[in-house]
């Protein structure tokens, strides 16, 4: 191969590789735009999707069924530990606030019966656990990290979205905050 010919196919190696990597930046950024859409779907003042779940007694749970209520929606996993952490908190300030109109509703993400039973019963707690066994109240509500809180109040809409883990002095402003006016 000549000198020639070798640079001739250097160049063009050279310009499929940069038109190879522009055309997955796009790709990039068209993916990206659509997942951020996607993301944005759900906002404070959005009316919360509703959903029914079932609890680990069977007792079946919908969020619409707390019109009126204040819902203090947590997604969380076991294996989570900013999770484990804000479970006992929460749980101190359900029994502050449960008989002000303000309910918890913590839904598992697709977790066994046994595991999140095992994990609710050593943490005593007292509030409603609901395992999203499809995920489909994850998709619904774009859930990405966990822990993820939504604020829900009384007339059913989303006054916060909360991610990570909170403190007892974030749980109890947070409950303060969709306790309903009027009980």
């Amino acid at each position: 191969m000549t000198a020639k010919k070798k640079k001739k196919k250097n160049r063009l190696i050279m310009r499929t590789s940069i038109l190879l990597v522009l055309v997955g930046a796009i790709a990039f950024t068209i993916y990206n735009g659509v997942t951020k859409e996607k993301n944005d779907l759900l906002q404070v003042g959005d009316m919360a999707p509703d959903f029914a779940l079932t609890d680990l007694n069977g007792e079946r749970h919908q969020l619409s069924d707390y019109k009126g209520q204040g819902v203090f929606v947590n997604f969380w996993g076991t294996w989570c530990k900013p999770c484990e952490k804000e479970f006992p908190l929460m749980e101190k300030q359900y029994q502050v606030y449960k008989d002000q109109g303000v309910e918890i509703l913590a839904v598992n993400i697709a977790q066994s019966d046994y595991e999140v039973r095992q994990f609710a019963e050593q943490r005593n707690l007292t509030f409603p656990i609901i395992i999203d066994k499809d995920k489909s109240v994850m998709e619904a509500y774009n859930i990405r990290p966990l822990p993820t809180t939504l604020l829900v109040n009384s007339e059913g809409k989303i006054e916060k979205i909360i991610t990570g883990e909170m403190s007892e002095e974030d749980i109890q402003s947070y409950m303060e905050q969709i306790k309903p006016a009027e009980l």
